[in-house]
C-alpha cells in the first residue's frame, strides 16, 4: 500500500489499472454517451443513390442552351424508371433521385418558367452543381467510427443513417454508494440537533446519471464496525465498482478502512497530496474497483471528478480518460500557502476562470455556480492574474 502520494501518482495507479466492462451490443437509442468497442463500417453506401440537392430542374449540361421542354416530375420517395430525354428537363425536389442523363441541378430561384419551357441563366450555372452523388457521405465497407469513439447525438444520426440497429460497447459498470454517519438524515425528514442532510448522495447518484450509468443501489450504514463490515460484503457482491462516503479518517467512528480490510479489499494507496480529499482510499478486490472517499461533499466531488469519473469512463472505454484537455488563465492572482495540490471551484467567465469564495470543504454555496474545478500544482504558490492552469469541467 501506497500512503500520502502525489496526485499524479495515484493517477497513474489508477490508470494502469486498464479495468474494462464486457462487449455488449446496445441498441442504437440506448447507447448514447458509451463508448464503441469495436470499430464500425458502413453496412452500406449513402446516399444510395444520385439525387438532388435542392429544390429545381435536374438537366443534362452537354445538351447545351439556354432553355429545355419540362417533361416530367420527381418527387422524394419516388425512383424515376426511364432517362432523361435530350432537350428536356425535369422537376425535381430535395432529395428526390435523378434520373439518368441528368447531371446538374438548378435551383428553382434561377430559373424563368413560360408554358413548358424552362429558362436559365447561363452565367450562374456549373456542371454538376447541386446533385449528390450516390456514396458521397460513404462508400459500403468504409470504417465509420474507429474504437473508441464516444456515442454522441450525431453519431447517432450517423449511425441511423446507415441503417445501423445496435452498437457493441463497453457496458457501464454496476455501482453500489455506501453513505456513512448516523448524523447523516434524507431530505424531507425534520432535521434534529446535531444532524445534516444527506447531499453526497444526490451529487453521487447526478455524477453517474450524466455519465450513463444507471445501475446504481445506495446503501446506509450506521457507525457500527460490525455493520460496516457486513454492508461492504453485501455491496461488493452485487458490484463492480463500489463508492463510500465518509469513515476514511482515523477518528473513533470510522470504521471503513478496517471494514474494507476485513473484505479482502487490497488498498492501493491510502491519502492524497491534496486539497480538498486527503484521506481518499482507492483498492481492489479482484475486478472490483473500490473508493473510498472522505464525508465533505466538496471533497467527495473533487474526489470523484478527479479520480473516479476517469477510472468509470475508462471501464466504459475512454481512451482519453486520463487525459487533461482544457487550461484557462487565472482572472486574478491567487495564492497557496499548503504545499499540496489545490482543487478550487472556478467559473468559466469571458475566457478566464474566477476562483470562486467558499473553498472549504464542507461548504457547496459555490457549486451553486461553479462550472468546474482548477488544478494549482504541490510546487505552485503565487500565481499570477493571467496564469494558464488546468480546468476540469462538470
Amino acid at each position: 500500500m501506497k500512503e500520502f502520494i502525489p496526485v499524479l501518482e495515484a493517477k497513474e495507479i489508477l490508470r494502469g489499472l486498464s479495468l474494462s466492462g464486457e462487449k455488449v451490443q446496445l441498441p442504437l437509442q440506448k447507447s448514447l454517451g458509451y463508448w464503441t468497442s469495436s470499430p464500425v463500417h458502413a453496412p452500406m453506401q449513402v446516399p444510395s443513390f444520385d439525387n438532388s440537392g435542392m429544390d429545381g430542374y435536374a438537366f443534362a449540361w452537354e445538351d447545351g442552351g439556354d432553355s429545355r421542354r419540362l417533361a416530367q416530375v420527381v418527387q422524394a420517395g419516388t425512383f424515376p424508371d426511364f432517362t432523361l430525354q435530350k432537350g428536356t428537363v425535369v422537376r425535381i425536389f430535395t432529395g428526390a433521385p435523378v434520373p439518368k442523363g441528368a447531371d446538374t441541378i438548378v435551383q428553382q430561384e434561377w430559373v424563368r418558367v413560360q408554358g413548358d419551357r424552362i429558362f436559365f441563366d447561363l452565367e450562374k450555372l456549373t456542371q454538376g452543381m447541386n446533385l449528390r452523388r450516390a456514396g458521397t457521405q460513404c462508400e459500403q465497407g468504409q470504417l465509420i467510427l474507429a474504437e473508441g469513439t464516444r456515442i454522441t447525438p450525431g453519431t447517432l444520426g450517423l449511425l441511423a443513417s446507415l441503417g445501423v440497429e445496435e452498437v457493441t460497447v463497453n457496458a457501464a459498470p454496476k455501482v453500489s454508494i455506501i453513505l456513512t454517519g448516523d448524523e447523516v438524515v434524507e431530505v424531507g425528514q425534520t432535521l434534529q440537533p446535531g444532524q445534516i442532510y444527506n447531499a453526497n448522495g444526490p451529487a453521487l447518484l447526478g455524477y453517474l446519471s450524466q455519465l450513463g450509468i444507471s445501475e446504481v443501489k445506495v446503501w446506509k450504514v450506521k457507525d457500527d464496525p460490525t455493520e460496516v463490515i457486513r454492508v461492504i460484503g453485501e455491496a461488493l457482491a452485487s458490484s463492480d465498482v463500489l463508492l463510500l462516503t465518509g469513515g476514511i479518517s482515523v477518528g473513533d467512528f470510522d470504521f471503513v478502512k478496517e471494514g474494507l480490510a476485513e473484505n479482502g479489499v487490497e488498498t492501493l494507496f491510502y491519502k492524497v497530496k491534496q486539497k480538498p480529499g486527503k484521506p481518499l482510499l482507492a483498492g481492489l478486490k479482484g475486478r472490483k474497483l473500490v473508493f473510498a472517499l472522505p464525508g465533505n461533499p466538496a471533497s467527495v466531488l473533487t474526489c470523484f471528478m478527479q479520480y473516479v469519473k476517469p477510472s468509470l469512463t475508462q471501464w466504459m472505454g475512454n481512451p482519453a480518460a486520463w487525459i487533461q484537455t482544457s487550461s484557462y488563465p487565472l482572472a486574478a492572482n491567487w495564492e497557496k500557502q499548503a504545499k499540496l495540490t489545490v482543487f478550487l471551484k472556478a467559473r468559466l467567465a469571458a475566457g478566464q476562470v474566477e476562483v470562486l469564495p467558499g473553498q472549504e470543504s464542507f461548504n457547496l454555496l459555490s457549486f451553486g455556480s461553479a462550472d468546474g474545478l482548477i488544478e494549482i500544482g504541490e510546487e505552485q504558490h503565487l500565481l499570477k492574474e493571467g496564469t494558464l492552469v488546468p480546468f476540469y469541467p462538470w
